[in-house]
C-alpha cells in the first residue's frame, strides 16, 4: 500500500448543520440527512444550480453571489428539516394564500427570497448599524477619530460574540452546533485519509478552516479595517457608505476563506486561527447518533472510496486491512501490557513466611 501523505487534502465538500441534522453539498448536489422523531435517518438528495453560477470564477464577485447562495441554500435545508418536527399539519396562512395567488408556484420561492433578505436586514442593522450608532456615544468623551473607529469595531466584535454565545444557551441551537460539528469532524475525518467510520469521525478534529463561522469572524474583522480606512464626515453617509461597502467585504472575506481552505502554510494558519478558535463556540462535541446523520449525507454526494483512490493513492479495502490489523496489534500490546501489570501485583501482594524468614 501506498504511503499516506502528511499534508491536508481539499476535497471541494462542504455543509452546513440543519435541525436535527447536517446538510452536504458538494458540487451541483447536495443531501440533507434528518434523525427524523422515530430515529431514522430521512435523507434527501437534489441538483442545486444557482443562477449565479457564471460569477463563481470572477475573484470578489464571487464572494457575493456565494454568500447569497448559500443563504437561499441554508434556509431552504432549514424549512426542510423543521418539517419533521411540526406537531401537526398547519393550515396555511392569510401570507401563505396571498402568495400562492401572486407567485403561483413560484410562491415558495419568492417567501424563501424575502425571509433571507429579511434575515440580511436584520444582520446589517445588528452587526454593521449598531456598532456605528452606540460609538456616537462616545463622541463628546472621544475626539479622536481613530479611537472612535477603533472603538466601534470593538463593539460590533463584542455584539457579534455575545450573540454567538447567547443563543447556544437555547437547547435547539446547542443541539444544531452538535450537528455542526458532526459535519466538520466528517470532512476533516475524509480530508486525513482517515477510513469514513463513526469512530475515526469521532477521533477527528470539529474545527475547520472553511467554516462559515470563519467566514463571519472576517467579515467582521474585514469591515474594522476597511470603515478605519475609509471616512467620511456626514453622518448620512457614513451609514450608507457601512451598507454599501457590505458586498465587498463579503468578497475580501470570501477570497480569503478561500486561501485557508486550499493552503497550509503558516500565513494562512496564523490567519485562520482566530476563526478556528471562535470554532470553539459554534461547533460542539457530537454523539454517536448525530455523527451517524452527518456520514449518511457524505455519503450520498460524496464518493469518498475514490478520493481516497485519487488523492491518497490506495484502496479503502486496503486501508481497512491495515487498520484493522493496527488495532488488533494494539489490542494484544494493551493485553500484554495489562498481564504484566497483574504479576507484578500479585507478586507484590505475597505475605512474608515469618517462622522461616523468607517469603514464599
Amino acid at each position: 500500500m501506498t504511503k499516506k501523505k502528511t499534508i491536508d487534502h481539499y476535497s471541494g465538500i462542504g455543509g452546513q448543520a440543519v435541525l436535527e441534522g447536517v446538510m452536504m453539498k458538494n458540487q451541483d448536489t447536495y443531501a440533507v440527512a434528518v434523525r427524523k422523531p422515530d430515529g431514522k435517518i430521512e435523507v434527501k438528495t437534489e441538483e442545486y444550480k444557482p443562477r449565479t453560477a457564471k460569477w463563481t470564477k470572477l475573484p470578489f464577485i464571487r464572494g457575493v453571489f456565494g454568500f447569497w447562495d448559500s443563504l437561499v441554500l441554508g434556509m431552504k435545508c432549514m424549512t426542510y428539516s423543521a418539517s419533521f418536527y411540526e406537531e401537526e399539519e398547519e393550515e396555511d396562512t392569510a401570507l401563505d394564500k396571498l402568495g400562492d395567488k401572486l407567485f403561483g408556484e413560484k410562491a415558495e420561492n419568492v417567501l424563501m427570497g424575502i425571509t433571507v433578505v429579511l434575515s440580511l436586514v436584520i444582520a446589517v442593522a445588528l452587526f454593521m448599524l449598531l456598532p456605528y450608532f452606540l460609538a456616537g456615544f462616545l463622541t463628546k468623551v472621544v475626539a479622536n477619530e481613530t479611537l472612535l473607529a477603533l472603538f466601534e469595531g470593538l463593539i460590533r466584535l463584542i455584539i457579534f460574540l455575545l450573540y454567538v454565545s447567547l443563543i447556544s444557551l437555547m437547547k435547539d441551537i446547542r443541539r444544531v452546533y452538535q450537528y455542526h460539528g458532526a459535519e466538520h469532524k466528517c470532512i476533516n475525518c475524509i480530508e486525513k485519509g482517515r477510513i469514513l467510520n463513526v469512530e475515526n469521525v469521532k477521533k477527528s478534529s470539529r474545527q475547520h478552516k472553511r467554516c462559515g463561522t470563519s467566514f463571519l469572524l472576517f467579515v467582521m474583522l474585514v469591515s474594522i479595517i476597511l470603515f478605519f480606512f475609509i471616512r467620511v464626515e456626514q453622518p448620512v453617509l457614513r451609514v450608507a457608505l457601512r451598507i454599501l461597502l457590505i458586498p465587498v467585504i463579503a468578497g475580501i472575506s470570501f477570497e480569503i476563506i478561500r486561501l485557508a481552505g486550499r493552503s497550509n502554510n503558516i500565513i494562512v494558519r496564523i490567519i485562520s486561527a482566530p476563526g478556528l478558535w471562535l470554532q470553539k463556540l459554534t461547533t460542539k462535541e457530537p454523539d454517536e447518533d448525530m455523527i451517524e446523520v452527518a456520514i449518511a449525507s457524505v455519503e450520498a454526494v460524496f464518493d469518498w472510496k475514490a478520493y481516497f483512490k485519487t488523492e491518497f493513492g490506495y484502496d479503502v479495502d486496503d486501508a481497512m486491512e491495515v487498520e484493522a490489523e493496527s488495532e488488533k496489534i494494539t489490542e494484544e500490546l494493551a493485553a500484554e501490557n495489562a498481564d504484566g501489570a497483574m504479576q507484578d501485583a500479585a507478586a507484590d501482594d505475597v505475605e512474608p513466611d515469618t517462622e522461616n524468614g523468607k517469603t514464599e
